[in-house]
């Protein structure tokens, strides 16, 4: 299931590289919170991936190019780990 997270994360590491100031901060720290799951031993619940997708859409908004494909195929990820994640 984190695998999801990991090619989310590698999406987001590439949309990092050519993404404006404006928005490079927001992607780096979804990406870093991502590389936590993966490696870390906790899981994150539907409020904090919701948290998590508002900020890539965001992000998306202001975005274009490759930084947009980029941020638009972490969002796919993301979204497809969050089917399987378990309601509270």
């Amino acid at each position: 299931m984190t695998e999801a997270l990991k090619q989310a994360r590698d999406d987001l590491k590439q949309a990092e590289k050519t993404a404006d100031d404006d928005v490079r901060d927001d992607i780096r720290e979804t990406a870093e919170a991502y590389r936590d799951y993966v490696v870390g031993d906790h899981e994150p619940d539907h409020a904090i991936l919701d948290e998590h997708l508002n900020t890539l859409r965001q992000v998306q908004q202001k975005v274009d190019g490759d930084t947009e494909d980029h941020v638009e195929q972490a969002l796919e990820a993301t979204e497809n780990y969050r089917e399987d994640v378990e309601q509270a």
